[in-house]
């Protein structure tokens, strides 16, 4: 720092410059130089007649009040200090006349500024401070104004328009709204405008035909882009990104022959991709909707060094002449809909991006001779076959993701200067391969969703900076390599869905471990807690159902940690219920030996948004305290235990509930009228209890309700619906079985049943009946359980597209509304054990997906409707135990189902029963023993037939609910099965014309 000294002359400094005549000091320079000391003036320093002072950096925390004694500042730089609070007004009267430069950038200072008072000011610089209030207007005489990066509001007053010598505009990243003045295209001299990251509206504005760098970015600018931008000639910079802007690019943009960079990213324009100048060098318009194909016109940008087309609906090939772009460095095609082969690029790649589109075949050769590569994204395409040996080639290369592709073969031998590799969601085979462990600056592993085997090679542990594995859902198996201690850095390791056998890995030792993954293997034994809090000190993630592990947590095992996702499900611990951290907020210990009360410290956890207790031995009743709870938890399973009392009122305080499920418990009393302020509830189980209460009509005002089962309970009454109510309009499972209701089933709650009418399909196909949560990044998997085509079934995940209604073990009465034939996508239907009458509807042959239909043990009479067979999917049927008249039709899917889907109906006759039907033709006596046997081979024949059309509707439909169940494959349950069925039901009609035609009818 400088030394102030009133003995010495301060002109003979290198901060200090003074006036050759009269010895008065004129320049001072103490950037970067904190000054000591207090300021003095003597024979040979005047500060009074200081013109430039530059106190930048130098730790000032006030504004010096010795400038006010300053007359003649010309320029004064107080930027990057400490300044802080609002602006002194005696600082607005320093040198009224003569100030030119002031900078003030880089402070704390606050308020607003009123009036800038100096008229000879040319530059002004306020950025990055917290000044707020209307923006102030400096001196028809400034060149220079920067004031970003503060909290000015209001519009752009029209006054600015009057800086006619203004040259350089920056009013970016404050609070400015409103239409920006028109007449900015009348300040002639202007070079440099950027009105970036505000809240301005309106039409795009226009400045003067002499800008040459314009910068938008941000804003809320709507309509076309004016073709008038294209007058601007000298325009080398346009950032038009982040607006609301629609309609087609004017093709004039091409014109611009200056321009070097273009960024019309994050708008709504469309049609055919603008081509610029080929002076352009940066060229971005992601997240758009251009349609159509690349131009191969883009070529001829021949300075072209970046080149952004991401996130729009581009198609067909990539132009083969993008290798002769010789210039690109880096390439960006995601989220488009492109396809064919990946295209050639120039040796300057050095970063090409092109994931989620439809590229096809190999990955060619040729990409190992961009020598500068230094990342490659190909995931989510279609590619296929072996990776090519050679990209071991690409000195270069830092990140290599080819995930989620048909990739097949071994595992790629990679350049040891990859640090991420991801091959995930592929076909990858065999074992993985020992020389990955060269790959010494490898930080991010993942190979998940393959069908690698084998032990993970011991030398992993040579892998000494590696931060994330990624090895879930292989066929890998065997013990951890203990070399894996080595691993110091590691935050993730995900093990999850494989075959290792194992103990605990407590002795990893991984101080920064963040995420465990452990799921479903067979690890096993006991946990050594102590080694485990030692060794996992930072772990926010353990995942750990589905294996074998036994033992108890000791209660407070959990309670002083920073784990916020905890999930012990399916394994065979005991004891009771550890407590948990304030700051968990998913919890499942479901499928466990867990005894005990559900204690009331559980509802410490104030930020836990997931529990599930289910399927333990817990008992007693539920703790009052869970409205603690009340704004973050969604989900609360506390199903298949011992749990008994009655549900409380105060649970309706749980606002963000959307899945209560408390089956299979001992809960009695009334159904909670408060639910109903729930509303955002889309899972209700209240199934096998002891309610004793009406139909709760009150819950069809949660708009949002998509599950409900009240099975087995005391529930009685008739279904009253208040006509005119439009109730339970997305219900997709509504399970009543099992009560005691009675009286007509209610036409009006059918004809509600909007969510029964329509599919609900993701953007993927069908998706599942699941609660997200972005604060943890995992998704929790509802469960129910339906009785399907006769059996009681578990559903571990739930369709969006399944849905069922099982009205079954009541007492309703009369006909079977018609208007159950408007839910054309209802796949089961189960009103079996009532005492219904009158015929089956016809109009039960419009339910086009049904799976399932079970209406026995009623009163049912008339002749089964031939619609029925029509039902190509049905799989299930049984009409037993009514008093169904006339021959069974033998039309399609009807044929296919065996005697005990007809029993029970005594004047019902025809094939599969053995009662025949009166009036039918007998077949002539044998003649022959050749006729006979013949005979003997029809009969066996139609028998074959019938028991694989059974076989077939049962099997499939069993095979449907496992695999859905199991593994989750909605695309297969969605088109796979059913084009195996219609084959299944053309293939069961040919051999029948056979028979006939061999009969000679």
């Amino acid at each position: 720092g400088i030394s102030w000294n009133k003995s010495v002359d301060c002109c003979s400094w290198d901060e200090v410059t003074c006036d050759n005549v009269t010895g008065n000091v004129i320049g001072l320079y103490l950037a970067y130089h904190p000054i000591h000391g207090t300021l003095y003036s003597n024979n040979s320093l005047h500060l009074p007649k200081l013109q430039v002072l530059d106190m930048s950096m130098c730790n000032l925390t006030k504004l010096p009040y010795f400038l006010n004694s300053l007359e003649s500042l010309t320029n004064l730089s107080l930027s990057y200090n400490k300044i802080s609070g609002e602006i002194p007004r005696w600082f607005w009267g320093i040198s009224k006349h003569t100030l030119k430069l002031l900078d003030l950038s880089n402070n704390f200072l606050e308020g607003g500024i009123h009036r800038l008072h100096w008229k000879r000011l040319l530059f002004i610089n306020l950025q990055e401070n917290s000044l707020q209030g209307p923006l102030p207007i400096p001196s028809p005489s400034t060149r220079y104004f920067y004031a970003s990066d503060n909290n000015f509001t209001s519009e752009i007053p029209s006054s600015i328009c009057q800086l006619s010598s203004l040259q350089e505009l920056d009013l970016s990243y404050n609070n400015l709204s409103g239409i920006v003045p028109a007449c900015f295209g009348n300040i002639t001299n202007l070079d440099f405008l950027d009105l970036g990251s505000n809240k301005l509206q309106g039409p795009l504005p226009i400045p003067s035909p002499s800008t040459r760098y314009f910068y938008t970015s941000d804003n809320n600018f709507t309509g076309e882009i004016p073709s008038s931008i294209c007058q601007l000639s000298s325009l080398q910079e346009l950032d038009l990104s982040c607006h609301n802007l629609s309609g087609i690019v004017p093709a004039c943009f091409g014109n611009l022959t200056n321009l070097d960079f273009l960024d019309l990213g994050s708008n709504k324009l469309q049609g055919p991709l603008p081509i610029p100048s080929p002076s352009t060098r940066y060229f971005d318009t992601s997240y758009n909707n251009f349609t159509g194909e690349i131009p191969s016109s883009i070529c001829q940008l021949s300075s072209l060094q970046e080149l952004v087309l991401s996130w729009n609906n581009l198609l067909g090939t990539v132009p083969a002449c993008f290798g002769n772009l010789t210039n690109l460095n880096f390439l960006y095609l995601d989220s488009n809909k492109l396809q064919g082969p990946l295209p050639i690029l120039s040796p300057s790649t050095s970063r090409f991006s092109a994931i989620s589109n439809g590229f096809t075949g190999e990955i060619p050769s040729s990409i190992c001779q961009l020598s500068s590569l230094q990342e490659l994204v190909l995931s989510w395409n279609n590619l296929s076959a072996t990776v090519p040996t050679c990209f071991g080639n690409l000195t270069n290369l830092d990140f290599l993701d080819l995930g989620s592709n048909k990739l097949q073969g071994p595992l790629p031998i990679l350049s040891p200067s990859t640090s991420t590799f991801s091959a995930r969601s592929n076909g990858f085979t065999g074992e993985i391969p020992s020389s990955i462990c060269q790959l010494s600056s490898l930080l991010i592993l993942d190979l998940s969703n393959n069908s690698l085997l084998g032990n993970i090679p011991p030398c992993f542990g040579n892998i000494t900076y590696l931060e994330d594995l990624y090895l879930s859902n292989n066929k890998l198996q065997g013990p951890l390599p203990r070399s894996l201690v080595k691993w110091a850095n590691l935050s993730t390791l995900s093990l999850g869905h494989n075959g290792f056998n194992d103990i605990f890995p407590h002795w990893l030792k991984a101080p920064q471990l963040d995420h465990l993954d452990l799921q479903s293997n067979k690890f096993h034994g006991r946990i050594n807690l102590t080694a485990f809090e030692l060794s996992f000190p930072a772990l926010r993630y353990l995942l750990i159902s589905n294996n074998n592990f036994i033992g108890w947590w000791p209660t407070k095992v959990f309670s002083n940690t920073s784990l916020q996702v905890i999930d012990l499900s399916n394994n065979k611990f005991g004891g009771p219920i550890p407590l948990l951290s304030p700051v968990t907020m998913y919890y499942s210990i479901a499928n466990n030996v867990i005894t005990g009360r559900i204690p009331s410290l559980i509802c410490n956890a104030t930020n836990i948004e997931i529990i599930d207790l289910s399927d333990n031995s817990l008992i007693g009743s539920l703790p009052w305290c869970l409205t603690n709870f009340s704004t973050v938890l969604s989900v609360l399973n506390l199903g298949m235990n011992h749990l008994e009392g009655t549900i409380p009122q105060t649970i309706s305080l749980i606002h963000r509930l959307t899945t209560l499920d408390l089956s299979r418990n001992r809960f009695e009393g009334t159904l909670p009228r408060s639910l109903v302020n729930c509303t955002n509830l889309e899972i209700l189980d209240l199934s096998i209890n002891q309610m004793k209460d009406t139909f709760p009509a009150w819950l069809g005002k949660l708009a949002e309700l998509k599950v409900l089962i009240l099975r087995s309970n005391n529930l009685k009454g008739p279904l009253n619906i208040p006509k005119g109510d439009l109730i339970f309009t997305k219900l997709r499972i509504l399970d009543l079985s099992n009560n005691n209701f009675y009286g007509p089933l209610p036409a009006n709650l059918i004809m509600n049943l909007e969510g029964m009418k329509n599919t609900e399909y993701g953007r993927y196909g069908p998706s599942y009946m699941t609660q997200d949560s972005h604060s943890f990044g995992r998704s929790y998997e509802n469960t129910v359980t339906v009785m399907m085509k006769g059996r009681e079934t578990k559903l571990v995940k739930i369709l969006t597209i399944f849905t069922t209604i099982d009205l079954s073990q009541n007492f309703f009465q009369g006909d079977i509304p018609e208007v159950f034939g408007h839910l054309r996508y209802l796949i089961g239907l189960n009103l079996s054990h009532n005492h219904l009458t009158s015929s089956i509807p016809l109009t039960l042959g419009n339910l086009t997906n049904l799976e399932w239909l079970d209406l026995s043990s009623n009163m049912l009479s008339g002749r089964i409707p031939r619609a029925l067979g029509d039902l190509t999917y049905l799989g299930y049927l049984n009409l037993s135990k009514n008093q169904l008249t006339g021959q069974i039709p033998q039309d399609k899917q009807l044929s296919t189902f065996l005697n005990d889907s007809f029993s029970g109906n005594p004047s019902l006759c025809g094939t599969p029963l053995s009662k025949a039907c009166l009036g039918d033709a007998q077949p002539p006596p044998p003649s022959s023993s050749s006729t006979l046997d013949h005979k003997r081979h029809e009969s066996w024949f139609k028998q074959k037939i019938v028991w694989i059309g059974y076989a077939s509707g049962i099997v499939i439909g069993i095979s449907i609910a496992y695999i859905t169940i199991e593994t989750g494959w909605p695309k297969w349950f969605a088109r796979g099965v059913r084009m195996l069925e219609r084959s299944a039901v053309q293939w069961m009609e040919k051999p029948k014309r056979r028979v006939i035609k061999f009969h000679g009818q």
